[in-house]
C-alpha cells in the first residue's frame, strides 16, 4: 500500500518541453480529475491545518486558487486569491518577482487581509520560489501572518523549497520530483 504523498504523486504527469524547450512540466491535473485522488489530497491539507488557529487560507493563481479554496472552504475559513497582475478589479498591492522562465508580477486587494490575520499560502508547486516568496511579501504587506507555505510538488534542484525555508517560512510539500 502507498504512503498518500507517493499516491498523490503517481497522479501527477510530466509533460516535457512546456512551457519552453527543456521544462519538464509536472502537471496536477489528473490528480484533480480522479475524485479519490483529489479527497485524499485536499485530505492531507485539511488534516495537517485543522487545529492551526488560522484565519484565511490564500491560493496563488491559478493551480493554488483550486486547492487552497477548497481547503478553505472544509476548514471553514476565508479564501484569498493572489492574482496576475492585471486581473483584480480593486485596489491592489503588487509584487514582481523570478520565474524559471521569465517574470511575473503578483497582486493582492488591499482589503484582502487585515493586520494580525493568520494565513496559509498554497500553491500547487515550488520551483525557484519566487511565486511564494511574493505571495508572502503582500500579504505581510498588508500586515498578515503567514504561518507556512504549503505546495504539493517541490522541485529541490531549482532552489525554491531552500530559499523559502531559509527566509524563515515554514514549508509543507506533499512529494517532490528530483530533476527539473
Amino acid at each position: 500500500m502507498l504512503n498518500p504523498s507517493d499516491y498523490i504523486k503517481e497522479h501527477i504527469r510530466t509533460v516535457e518541453n512546456w512551457p519552453q524547450q527543456g521544462i519538464m512540466f509536472r502537471d496536477i491535473t489528473p490528480l484533480l480529475q480522479n475524485p479519490k485522488v483529489f479527497r485524499v489530497l485536499i485530505d492531507m491539507f485539511v488534516h495537517r491545518y485543522m487545529d492551526a488557529k488560522l484565519d484565511m487560507i490564500a491560493g496563488l493563481d491559478a493551480r493554488g486558487f483550486i486547492i487552497g479554496s477548497v481547503v478553505a472552504y472544509e476548514l471553514n475559513l476565508g479564501f484569498v486569491p493572489i492574482r496576475k497582475k492585471g486581473k483584480l478589479p480593486f485596489t491592489t498591492v503588487s509584487e514582481e518577482y523570478e520565474l524559471e522562465y521569465g517574470s511575473a508580477t503578483v497582486e493582492l486587494h488591499t482589503d484582502a487581509c487585515k493586520a494580525g490575520d493568520r494565513v496559509v499560502l498554497i500553491d500547487d508547486l515550488i520551483a525557484t520560489g519566487g511565486t511564494m516568496m511574493a505571495g508572502r511579501k503582500l500579504l505581510e504587506r498588508l500586515g498578515a501572518t503567514v504561518v507556512e507555505g504549503a505546495v504539493i510538488v517541490d522541485l529541490p534542484e531549482l532552489g525554491g523549497s531552500e530559499l523559502i525555508k531559509a527566509s524563515g517560512l515554514p514549508l509543507y510539500t506533499v512529494c517532490n520530483f528530483d530533476g527539473h
